[in-house]
């Protein structure tokens, strides 16, 4: 399969899956937590694939890595945000959530390789 955009990697489908299921995951969280909490898991999450996005438009391949490496910050920290919100006792769907962590294993594990095999072009 030859790569013609964005949308053609795997790296960046594996994100779009992992932010739509975080979306529905805060569905339940608390009101109160829709400014604050909610909305910062959400715009973590929406950010792994988005710079995966903007660094494929990018004209250089260092470039390209470092919004790569920008994604992984945000993966780390939607990783935190679920913690926090778990160990307050705002995650309900618990076979959701632990649907997003092997997600976000995943996506981890992906994007390392990957920032590797822009690295090694360089």
């Amino acid at each position: 399969m030859s790569i013609n955009s964005y949308k053609d990697l795997l790296i960046w489908q594996k994100g779009i899956d992992l932010a739509v299921d975080v979306y529905s995951l805060t569905g339940d969280f608390p009101e109160a937590e829709r400014f604050a909490l909610t909305s910062q898991i959400k715009r973590s999450a929406s950010s792994i694939p988005a710079n995966i996005a903007e660094g494929y438009g990018r004209q250089s391949t260092k470039s390209y890595s470092q919004f790569v490496k920008i994604s992984r910050g945000s993966l780390f920290e939607l990783e935190t945000h679920l913690i926090l919100a778990e160990r307050l006792d705002y995650i309900v769907e618990t076979e959701l959530y632990n649907k997003i962590k092997d997600q976000i294993t995943e996506e981890g594990k992906m994007i390392n390789s990957f920032i590797k095999k822009l690295d090694d072009k360089q």
